[in-house]
């Protein structure tokens, strides 16, 4: 039994040094992460503000490519692909699906950091305690602390890669959401611009 500890033991030590280092990883992506996002969110403001008439107006007019505004976002790219398919309903299923997955594609990164992030605080946080405790029944108190600093340091940079990582993932799902949304409200007037001209 002694010896299966012992193999525990070095094993969940050995553990320690990954997991620092992916930690570290994951804060320096989040903050990336974070510097994309304001990017991201300026040229959201932007396309947002081109798209909105065309939007608000696409009811009331004769749908087509032209009236597409230009742009660089995805969203631009997808309304495009519509209209160029507008007279084939499968294909346009097909690019909502698509738009599906790219933006579930997207959201992959964040999703991770969400979760990797508390879970590897958690193991750095539990992995030093055998050390810090063996330090502490040998009267070594200053291994002990560094230990135990060890330990608290690496739940609070897994905690702050979980919440940036959670905090980006809610906001993009809702931005995409709405997308979608729209994307699914041109293709069903378009469908019924199809069917009133058949009549």
């Amino acid at each position: 039994m002694e010896i299966l500890n012992k193999i525990l033991y070095w094993i969940a030590t050995g553990l320690m040094l990954p997991v620092i280092v992916v930690l570290i990883f994951l804060f320096l992506k989040a903050l990336a992460s974070l510097g994309a996002f304001y990017g991201d969110y300026i040229s959201r403001l932007k396309d947002q503000k081109k798209l909105h008439p065309f939007f608000n107006e696409a009811v009331e007019k004769d749908l087509g490519i032209n009236a597409i505004p230009t742009g660089k976002g995805l969203l631009f790219s997808y309304l495009q692909q519509l209209f160029t398919f507008r007279y084939s309903p499968v294909i346009r299923e097909k690019i909502l699906t698509d738009f599906e997955l790219e933006m579930n594609r997207k959201l992959g990164s964040t999703k991770s950091m969400s979760r990797l992030g508390p879970v590897l605080g958690l193991m750095g946080t539990l992995i030093p305690m055998g050390p810090a405790l063996v330090g502490l029944a040998s009267g070594n108190i200053a291994s002990m602390a560094e230990n135990m600093q060890v330990a608290f340091s690496t739940t609070v940079v897994g905690l702050i890669v979980g919440a940036i990582g959670y905090s980006l993932t809610e906001v993009r799902q809702r931005w995409y959401a709405k997308d979608l949304s729209q994307l699914m409200y041109i293709s069903d007037l378009i469908t019924e611009e199809n069917e009133t001209k058949k009549k």
